[in-house]
């Protein structure tokens, strides 16, 4: 009897009918709740509200010990002075004439379960997916804690928490071209590596002299896409940093041994620290994103260590990317051209179309400012169009007014994200169908940088080259591709790069550069232009080497399309003069 006064569960046993037999003290204390004016007599009637039909399930012809119902869930409604309480009852039937009720208070039990359900969906909402480790939430907190801590402390070198930015240098031309199922494959793979990385806690240089090393902490988390962040604590200094940042871009550059054959995924790293003085979690990422695209930019399987000019570099762009958007519809664009003479007499051969941006305020902007923005931002296909529109028809004037002396090919530069367009030839056919030029009359140049490195690329230029147009290879000298390799690229003509140019008369070496370049072209049936020629010495060596043709300041700068006119109508005044003085 002893035991049941001091069971920390209720016990109630009862006749079949529900009258209480015996009740111990706990039970009388959690069912008080349920038992108005304090009426405890028959259990039946006390559990009728909240559990109806308990009266037929007990009186059910069961047989002796079986469980009527077990763990009755009762909820005990709050008041303003007790929070809210849960019951469990359980019933069983000792024998023919006699119930047992257990009762138990759940509330903490189902607390306790509630708690580890919040946790669990608090950790499967801090963690990634795909790769199964943190993500953006648990790195935007860690330097909220960094910075809070560090302004509590009144920061310092050891405070400070370094975010190291992740991107992998090509992961979309891997997503495309494998599928997504290996891209997936490949970003779990770089989460591996940089897990194993960061569990091997890294020694870094002592941030003063005779101090030893200390091991830094890491945490690695993926942001997104092809994204991921290292969290470096107690590694304040640049230097410092700078160590795990190599150590980091040799881990991922080692080839990926996947189904179908190593791959190669380098990745460009940016660095910013979380300091008080530094702005909020957000700003830190985006500094250190910021710092990345400057790693990128700058070619790629590199880091950069963020500084406050490239905020304001950024800001630039985004200002003239929104810009350039308002010029495209404003008609701020326009066309100039330069002439392509011929080395020998002077001829003009061709014209080179370039694009120039008048802005409202800040006048002409040059195009090494907007270029490369238009290519990221996607705005490069209808800048494209507009130069290439505006050239054939220019072309095509010209022809009308000057007839055979007009110049005969019009070049215009395409850049690599047009080429990686399917829709480029199509677009082409329609200018050429369009404006009426012919398709032997117009030279695309593409840039040697990239000619080679693509296959999509090379299918491309194959595509243009099945139209009759003519391809050019620009800058020729200073990309990727040889003189070994020439033979395997469509192009028509070759454009020696300005920098061998402006020492053809004062370099050997240079000299020589040149001399092979225009041999392997005319071996191979390719015209030569040299680029950039601005004196008289330059272009007498150049003719003496035989170069084809020439375009630079010494023959003229780039003109709008009235004043190149007019340039044309002079020469060809000079020539006819010449040649009636000859007949004279």
């Amino acid at each position: 009897m002893q035991f049941l006064h001091q069971a920390p569960i209720g016990l109630v046993q009862t006749e079949m009918g529900g009258d209480i037999r015996m009740i111990n003290p706990m039970a009388i204390t959690l069912l008080m709740p349920l038992a108005p004016g304090g009426n405890l007599l028959n259990m039946l009637d006390v559990l009728e509200p909240e559990a109806p039909g308990l009266r037929e399930r007990a009186a059910a012809d069961t047989l002796p010990g079986e469980t009527v119902c077990e763990a009755l869930r009762i909820v005990l409604d709050a008041s303003p002075a007790t929070a809210v309480r849960i019951l469990g009852i359980s019933l069983v039937k000792l024998d023919r004439e006699t119930l047992m009720f257990t009762i138990t208070d759940a509330t903490f039990a189902e607390q306790q379960e509630q708690n580890r359900l919040d946790l669990r969906l608090r950790d499967i909402a801090r963690t990634d997916a795909l790769t199964a480790i943190p993500n953006r939430t648990v790195v935007q907190e860690r330097i909220a804690r960094a910075i809070e801590a560090g302004a509590q402390t009144g920061g310092g070198e050891e405070a400070a928490l370094a975010v190291i930015f992740i991107n992998s240098d090509r992961f979309n031309q891997f997503n495309v071209s494998l599928g997504h199922a290996v891209g997936d494959a490949l970003l779990q793979r770089m989460a591996e590596r940089l897990v194993r990385f960061a569990h091997a806690a890294p020694a870094v240089p002592a941030a003063h002299a005779g101090t030893a090393a200390r091991a830094a902490e890491l945490l690695v988390a993926r942001l997104g896409g092809d994204e991921f962040a290292v969290l470096v604590e107690h590694c304040g200094s640049v230097d410092r940093i700078s160590a795990i940042a190599q150590q980091l871009l040799d881990v991922l550059d080692a080839p990926y041994r996947m189904a179908g054959g190593p791959v190669h995924l380098s990745a460009s790293l940016g660095i910013a620290f979380a300091t008080p003085a530094g702005g909020d979690a957000d700003s830190v990422l985006q500094d250190a994103s910021i710092a990345m695209r400057f790693a990128k930019q700058a070619g790629g399987a590199r880091f950069s260590v963020f500084e406050p000019a490239m905020k304001e570099k950024v800001a630039r762009r985004s200002a003239i990317e929104s810009d350039l958007r308002r010029a495209l519809q404003e008609n701020e664009l326009f066309v100039v051209y330069q002439p392509i003479v011929r080395m020998d007499d002077g001829v003009c051969a061709g014209m080179e179309a370039l694009v120039r941006w008048k802005h409202p305020v800040r006048g002409i902007v040059p195009p090494i400012e907007f270029i490369d923005i238009a290519e990221e931002t996607g705005l490069i296909g209808a800048l494209g169009s507009f130069v290439l529109r505006s050239a054939c028809a220019q072309s095509v004037a010209w022809k009308r007014q000057l007839g055979a002396r007009a110049p005969r090919h019009m070049s215009v530069n395409v850049s690599r994200v047009q080429l990686t367009d399917p829709a480029l030839a199509a677009q082409v056919i329609e200018i050429l169908s369009d404006t009426g030029i012919a398709a032997g009359d117009l030279q695309l140049e593409v840039t040697e940088s990239f000619a080679a490195q693509d296959q999509e690329i090379t299918q491309r230029l194959h595509e243009l080259h099945a139209l009759g147009i003519r391809l050019a290879l620009d800058d020729f000298g200073t990309g990727y591709s040889s003189l070994a390799c020439l033979h395997q690229l469509p192009v028509h003509v070759v454009k020696i790069d300005r920098s061998f140019v402006s020492q053809v008369d004062s370099s050997s070496h240079h000299r020589v550069l040149i001399e092979a370049t225009i041999l392997v072209a005319r071996s191979l049936g390719m015209g030569t232009v040299a680029e950039g020629i601005e004196t008289e010495e330059q272009a007498s060596e150049l003719a003496r080497l035989q170069c084809d043709k020439g375009q630079g300041y010494l023959f003229a700068r780039p003109m709008p399309a009235a004043q190149a006119t007019e340039w044309l109508l002079a020469r060809v005044q000079q020539a006819d003069n010449h040649a009636e003085a000859i007949t004279a």
